[in-house]
């Protein structure tokens, strides 16, 4: 095994102000409205986002977690998170993009060498580049070879996010043979890097522009210094996956808010009312607004909880190399918590708005389903029902799930 590293694991530290808040806020926002121009037509396409990986660059979302002593945003996990949940109220693709990239990238503060770290940092600023991965941990095709030439790739991963388009490309997988033997290594490739095949298949029902394709790799050679790291047993390098966790609970939020905000305008935009109603129009139907009253006050409910438990990622975060396992684990709770209440909700609310708007709001222009196809797809990324058992046996008896790239 390889000594760890006694740097500093993370240059996180400390909570967003409101000022910081706001500003990213309307970054996202402008983004969101942007794309919200055409999101359906561009979802229909099913095209390579590569013109709004673009969008995403020019906008500064894309290194707003980057130091600023680099060039960065100075942004914090709190501000990042936020985005994802804006972007997702129309278009939940984009925003599955910008919160795997903040993921994939913060394994250079997480697991590259304190050495290391600055050049990483600087080659991604400074290219403002966009990190798709090929980690899927259930698809375990891929083999590192260590042989007298150097680290060698064959294998294959679906449901690489963001692969089709991203200037960095990062991978998990186990050394065999030679100094690093039975290490959990993790790769970083170049976009067009030789023996890389990015097969476009992903044409699912939801999060269509995803750029969430299969990736094969025939012999790659792997460069030392493509190599960003090795897995350790510290418990803030494990923090990735609290991370994408609580990505998801913001995307899930976000969906379902505009759901709610595209519903709402088909609603008022209703003439008349149900036959039997007393009501002159349909939102003034009592059935209508109980329906709009449970559905807004549970989304309320999820973004309370989601505004708390971002900052608290940022809280823990911030104490890098002294959280313990323990304090890895009580976050990992509360974000399962998120996860539960949010995928549920968001999947409730993207499919009942439908009796509110009515049958017309089914017609193809309309696009109203976009919102429940894209989370009925990614709230399948792994069981909530195991997350939801995760919440439960912890309160009853206090255990905590083994850490994995799902728990």
């Amino acid at each position: 095994m390889t000594t760890l590293d006694t740097a500093p694991r993370t240059h996180f530290s400390g909570t967003a102000s409101e000022d910081e808040l706001a500003q990213w806020d309307a970054v996202a926002e402008g983004v969101a409205e942007r794309l919200g121009a055409d999101a359906l037509e561009r979802d229909r396409r099913n095209a390579q986002p590569f013109a709004e990986a673009k969008l995403l660059q020019e906008s500064g979302l894309v290194t707003l977690l980057d130091p600023a002593e680099y060039g960065g945003g100075g942004g914090h996990w709190e501000s990042a998170f936020r985005a994802v949940r804006t972007l997702a109220r129309t278009d939940a693709s984009i925003a599955q993009l910008l919160g795997y990239h903040y993921v994939n990238e913060a394994n250079i503060a997480l697991v590259a060498p304190a050495a290391e770290r600055e050049r990483w940092f600087r080659a991604t600023i400074a290219g403002r580049w966009v990190w798709g991965d090929s980690v899927n941990p259930v698809d375990p095709n891929l083999t590192l070879t260590d042989t007298p030439e150097g680290l060698r790739l064959n294998g294959f991963k679906r449901f690489s996010t963001g692969s089709g388009v991203g200037e960095a490309l990062l991978i998990n997988a186990v050394v065999d043979g030679g100094e690093h033997d039975g290490e959990f290594a993790y790769l970083v490739l170049p976009y067009g890097h030789p023996g890389v095949e990015l097969v476009d298949d992903w044409d699912n029902l939801g999060q269509r522009l995803s750029a969430s394709n299969t990736v094969r790799y025939h012999d790659v050679v792997v460069a030392a210094d493509q190599v960003l790291g090795y897995g350790t047993d510290e418990p803030i390098q494990s923090y990735v996956t609290p991370a994408i966790q609580l990505v998801f609970g913001n995307l899930y939020l976000g969906i379902a808010q505009g759901a709610l905000a595209q519903a709402r305008e088909l609603t008022n935009a209703r003439p008349n009312a149900w036959f039997l109603s007393a009501a002159d129009r349909y939102r003034e139907d009592p059935f209508v607004q109980r329906l709009y009253g449970e559905l807004v006050s549970r989304v309320a409910a999820v973004e309370a909880l989601a505004d708390a438990v971002n900052r608290e990622y940022d809280r823990s975060i911030s104490r890098g190399d002294a959280v313990t396992a323990g304090d890895r684990a009580e976050l990992a709770i509360r974000i399962a918590q998120l996860k539960v209440v949010s995928s549920d909700t968001a999947v409730d609310v993207a499919n009942r708005v439908f009796e509110a708007t009515g049958s017309s709001s089914t017609a193809s222009r309309v696009g109203l389903d976009l919102h429940w196809r894209n989370v009925r797809t990614h709230s399948l990324h792994d069981p909530v029902d195991y997350k939801k058992l995760e919440v439960g046996a912890n309160f009853l008896t206090g255990a905590v799930q083994p850490i994995s790239l799902y728990t």
